[in-house]
């Protein structure tokens, strides 16, 4: 079966890349060209809070938003997600899967939480209270097998809350290269993907996608050999239709 291709409106193709090669990507950025991994998780979150704004619309004022975070890089751009959402007056619950083992960036980033006036509570603290807004940032690319305790469950919990569902970079659960759910899996209305597209991003398993920029040089994808037109203008993010 052929990759799927992906375009923004304006007509650009922006390649799609597998785990391996996204993991090649954020490699040369972190030890080659920049930006470091505080400044991409950052802009990550900065874009993921963004546009949860936009698809919340009118009502974003009064919103109910529960994050879920892993405990990786996905996991830190959703709680620098819930920082940004906080101080903007919106009621944010954090729920860190497994707290105990945040890697250093995420780590740092929660510090930062800890200081706004969002909630943290643990995942058997989570209610079947109405919210309008979930957004998943459990799992990013580096999906190896099905989803284990406590995320697990707090993909199910998401699936059944009723509420609409924005994923970051993609549905937790779902493999980035093959677009396969070896169990269980996100089911978003909304995928905001970063930097560039993979190619498991499915159009039924995405809902609608979005592509972020986090600030990574054109001269990385150069290194990677791949044909890349920036595809981003006034904005830092843009809706991508997958052929």
């Amino acid at each position: 079966m052929s990759s799927p291709r992906f375009f923004t409106d304006a007509g650009i193709e922006v390649p799609a890349v597998t785990a391996a090669q996204m993991r090649e990507v954020d490699r040369i950025t972190t030890e080659e060209t920049g930006p470091n991994l505080f400044q991409m998780m950052e802009n990550a979150g900065r874009n993921l809070a963004l546009l949860a704004l936009a698809v919340l619309g009118e009502v974003w004022t009064s919103a109910r938003i529960v994050v879920l975070a892993g405990s990786g890089g996905n996991g830190g751009g959703g709680i620098c997600a819930a920082r940004h959402l906080v101080n903007r007056g919106i009621s944010v619950t954090l729920c860190i899967a497994e707290p105990g083992d945040l890697d250093e960036v995420p780590a740092f980033q929660r510090k930062i939480f800890r200081s706004t006036s969002g909630r943290e509570i643990t995942p058997t603290s989570l209610t079947v209270e109405p919210v309008d807004l979930v957004v998943d940032a459990l799992i990013g690319y580096g999906l190896r097998s099905a989803p284990r305790s406590p995320v697990s469950e707090l993909i199910r919990w998401a699936n059944g809350s009723g509420a609409p569902i924005l994923a970051l970079d993609i549905p937790s659960g779902l493999d980035a290269t093959t677009g396969g759910t070896p169990g269980d899996c996100i089911q978003p209305h909304w995928t905001m993907t970063l930097a560039l597209p993979k190619t498991g991003l499915l159009p039924q398993r995405t809902g609608q996608l979005f592509l972020a920029d986090i600030g990574i040089p054109e001269q990385t994808y150069r290194r990677m050999g791949l044909s890349y037109v920036n595809p981003f203008t006034k904005g830092f993010w843009v809706p991508l239709t997958c052929r």
